[in-house]
């Protein structure tokens, strides 16, 4: 039983790297951001997995969820200011132009 726990011991996974300034499940172009916003509305893992196959396993739900809930304020700071950039980026950005809505809804009818 020993030679068991000390095998878990060094079995520890990173679920969650940092890559372009940005926080993502490792191995995967899934933001934390994502699982955390579905965490936070009350989804389930299983559904998460559901809506973001490309996480592959619960085991990467779970440890993505396990790091949020270590790390809360530090990610919830994350979050924050992500959602500013957001804000910033689209308050900046070009409005469409008025000539491009009216050709779209031409070809909707």
């Amino acid at each position: 039983m020993n030679d068991i726990l000390k095998a878990s011991e060094h079995m520890a996974t990173e679920y969650i790297e940092e890559r372009s300034g940005g926080l993502y499940v490792a191995g995967t172009r899934v933001s934390l951001a994502s699982v955390v916003l579905e965490f936070k509305e009350g989804a389930t893992p299983e559904t998460i997995l559901q809506d973001f196959p490309a996480l592959t396993s619960l085991e990467n739900v779970y440890g993505s969820i396990t790091y949020y809930l270590a790390n809360q304020a530090k990610v919830d700071e994350y979050l924050i200011a992500q959602k500013q950039h957001w804000e910033q980026f689209r308050s900046s950005a070009d409005s469409v132009p008025e000539s491009l809505i009216s050709r779209l809804q031409g070809i909707r009818r």
